[in-house]
């Protein structure tokens, strides 16, 4: 086969068979179909869709390109993904939370994509963490310890690991037959008997709307029905932050705030919620309200942050070293009125320019600045009354930052024109598809 003739039979809205989606992926993974070749048949996906079929063989080449997680012993093995979303760090208060359900949790985790950090990332704020773990190291934790947190390994999903880093610098994140293979791949080659889906929407996140991340929710849970994973899913509000800090060490700190007891009510809820459904797909509780009501238990004991010590020691780092936080600088309102509303776009492209996220592949990232936010959608504030404050020690950077947040948050002087969380539920059930 050729590679341009696959292209272009996408560019021009064609199906592609199987055997070409595996000539692709499979060239893609062994290196001899290079990074510009992938790159323009990501953007025709990305311009043009993929049929149910198409999507369905695209994830089948991803998880054939490498190997399969093997299950440990007859312990159900759970896991979580979400589309990502500014300040969303659930994922550091899930897994340890549900290993203390007697669960094993190997969550394979990527970097951040496009405005929204990435779990491993915010992870390497923790002094010495290791998120490169082989296949028996992952094993061996989860043994030990019940749960990990690491990035793929070169053996599993290879191919989405070289794809999943070409999206985010080729404007192709936001691609629902994209974002369905790259997940549900990694997913599936976890070797699953559960999985929870968080799909977000909102300008915080990659998808604009809610009808859109219903329609990628039920293209996941197609395929994880089919590869015979029960699969839940969650529609997530991301019109503002998750929580009060976004960055990576900040989130960190405000994880341990909510494994200890504590932290915003927002992030506590919904990490409960999203750990209760695989709850109940496991039958490890018959009920929802059961469900809630023992992992609230588990995160107010201190069960829930000793499982995360646990790990964090386990994977080579230190919660006892300090994670160091840019100098605070005071956003404040211009005038009186009520926060009508957040630009997730442009509070996300404030912490890139702060060195928070990356503007090309494998670019460094400063763990220490971040965005704490004082004001959500829908509150009152008073001219001179700090609506949020960054963190960061590039002053030219900062100044950068600053502007942009300029852009992105409206305060109105009517109470009608506020939108958002007042209005808007911070989670809903999506049981459109059984299985």
């Amino acid at each position: 086969m050729i590679p341009a003739v696959v292209i272009s039979k996408k560019r021009d809205r064609e199906q592609l068979s199987n055997d070409e989606i595996e000539f692709m992926i499979q060239g893609y993974a062994r290196g001899s179909i290079p990074d510009y070749q992938m790159s323009a048949l990501a953007m025709a996906i990305f311009l043009n869709g993929m049929s149910e079929q198409e999507i369905s063989n695209l994830t089948d080449a991803m998880i054939a390109s490498g190997s399969r997680l093997a299950k440990v012993d007859d312990t159900p093995r759970v896991d979580k993904h979400s589309t990502g979303g500014l300040g969303d760090k659930t994922s550091l208060i899930l897994a340890p939370l549900l290993a203390c359900c007697e669960l094993h949790v190997p969550m394979i985790s990527g970097r951040g994509l496009g405005i929204t950090g990435g779990t491993l990332d915010k992870l390497e704020a923790i002094s010495g963490f290791k998120t490169n773990l082989s296949e028996s190291d992952i094993e061996s934790q989860l043994r030990s310890v019940g749960c990990v947190i690491t990035g793929a390994t070169d053996t599993l999903v290879p191919a989405d690991k070289k794809l999943y880093g070409l999206r985010d610098v080729t404007a192709t994140v936001p691609s629902i037959p994209l974002i369905t293979a790259s997940i549900m791949s990694k997913k599936i080659a976890e070797t699953l008997d559960a999985l929870v889906l968080d799909v977000k929407f909102g300008s915080g996140a990659f998808l604009a709307t809610e009808a859109l991340a219903e329609q990628l929710a039920a293209s996941l849970m197609r395929v994880g029905k089919n590869a015979g994973v029960k699969t839940t899913a969650l529609i997530t509000d991301m019109t503002q932050p998750l929580g009060e800090m976004i960055g990576n060490a900040c989130e960190v700190d405000e994880s341990v705030e909510v494994l200890q007891g504590g932290g915003p009510s927002d992030v506590r809820e919904l990490t409960i919620e999203l750990a209760a459904r695989l709850l109940i797909s496991t039958q490890c509780e018959t009920n929802l309200d059961d469900a809630r009501l023992r992992l609230s238990r588990l995160l107010d004991n201190g069960a829930a942050m000793e499982r995360f010590e646990r790990m964090v020691q386990a994977q080579g780092g230190s919660l006892s070293s300090s994670r160091p936080l840019g100098k605070s600088r005071r956003f404040l309102a211009s005038h009186s009125g009520l926060v009508s509303s957040l630009d997730g776009q442009l509070l996300g492209q404030a912490i890139i320019a702060m060195g928070g996220g990356r503007k090309i592949a494998g670019e460094a990232i400063d763990f220490s600045v971040g965005i704490k936010m004082h004001s959500k959608i829908g509150e009152s504030v008073e001219t001179g009354q700090a609506l949020l404050e960054i963190l960061c020690d590039d002053e030219s950077a900062s100044d950068q930052a600053l502007r942009l947040i300029e852009q992105a948050i409206v305060i109105s002087s009517s109470e009608k024109t506020a939108q958002g969380k007042t209005a808007t539920a911070l989670w809903r059930d999506y049981s459109s598809i059984e299985n």
